[in-house]
């Protein structure tokens, strides 16, 4: 099975998807999305992917949102790509790909319905 993890080691929760991961036996592609960051073909993709809207990938938390205006209801799925090429830290994590799906893993647990059995 090939599973594929973006993550932030500086992330916790990041930390303990790829933790959960592990302790299933899988040991996942790891792509740091912010030392290799995703371009706007590969957002959309795991967008569609993830079946949410972009807005939905989206870090609230981060200054650069509130920065950007990203909280505006009339954002479009473009602007918010756009926002997360610009810049990544701006991309919730960890997301998660798996032949069974894609999660946005917040918490860690929701991992575990996206891997087998």
């Amino acid at each position: 099975m090939t599973v594929t993890i973006f993550h932030n080691p500086r992330c916790g929760t990041s930390r303990g998807t790829l933790a959960l991961l592990r302790e299933a036996g899988i040991e996942p592609a790891i792509v740091e999305y912010l030392k290799t960051p995703l371009d706007a073909a590969a957002l959309q993709g795991l967008v569609a992917r993830l079946g949410i809207p972009a807005r939905d990938l989206l870090r609230a938390k981060e200054p650069a949102f509130a920065a950007r205006g990203l909280g505006d209801p009339a954002l479009t799925d473009e602007a918010a790509i756009a926002a997360m090429v610009a810049e990544p830290i701006l991309m919730n994590r960890p997301v998660v790909v798996t032949e069974q799906g894609a999660r946005l893993c917040r918490p860690p647990e929701r991992v575990k319905e996206i891997l087998p059995g």
